[in-house]
């Protein structure tokens, strides 16, 4: 069915069911996403929509994963304002759906520290997940406007017992302080050191482990 950015949700959802296939739900289950389209597939899909911000929202409103994967990558990133940045960070649960929320709408937003501020005060980890990894971006990104000394002291006393994603994000944030300000480079690979988190992470040939301390080390002597 070709698809035109007049569209319907109907229209669209009846591409992605046409596009379902058991073998890609099943892995994607295995990581927490509940969808079973092949991605390139889904991106083709949402380039023959082109940006279309009205149909991005009333997709988004299904609540289904797969739908809202097509709604993200036609959205306008612009025309977000913080409350609907806000109410769909609350939306974006699952890992794909939070991921490319964070990178396709949030971080080409201009009301990205905003929310970045306001959800590190939330009280839901999920939330407090996606704060971090706005704060990793932050620190490449934007540095002058956070505490880095402040961020590792939290890092330091909480990274080990964090629940795993809101844990992978801080690490995250943890190795690019280390890789982009050499000052705190020491104290960054000692806290990594210390706490060990994801050190038996299984790395495949030719990637960086997420060890922060292998992490940092390797992206240094790049940059060097």
């Amino acid at each position: 069915m070709e698809l035109t950015p007049q569209s319907t949700v109907a229209g669209v959802q009846q591409a992605l069911a046409e596009l379902e296939d058991p073998k890609h739900r099943a892995v994607n289950e295995k990581h927490g996403d509940d969808f079973g389209v092949n991605l390139g597939k889904l991106r083709a899909l949402a380039k023959a929509l082109k940006s279309n911000q009205e149909l991005a929202n009333e997709l988004w409103a299904t609540g289904d994963t797969a739908t809202r994967l097509v709604a993200l990558l036609i959205a306008k990133p612009r025309s977000f304002s913080l409350d609907q940045l806000q109410a769909w960070s609350k939306d974006a649960t699952t890992p794909k759906v939070q991921a490319w929320f964070l990178s396709y709408i949030v971080k080409k937003s201009k009301l990205l520290e905003e929310l970045r501020v306001q959800l590190m005060g939330e009280s839901d980890q999920v939330q407090q997940a996606a704060a971090w990894e706005l704060t990793a971006h932050q620190v490449v990104k934007a540095p002058e406007l956070l505490n880095l000394e402040q961020l590792l002291d939290t890092i330091e006393s909480e990274m080990r017992t964090a629940p795993d994603r809101l844990q992978w994000a801080m690490n995250t944030t943890l190795a690019q302080i280390g890789i982009e300000h050499e000052r705190l480079r020491p104290r960054a690979l000692a806290i990594g050191e210390s706490l060990q988190v994801l050190a038996d992470y299984p790395t495949s040939a030719g990637c960086i482990s997420p060890f922060a301390p292998i992490w940092i080390t390797e992206m240094a002597k790049r940059k060097a």
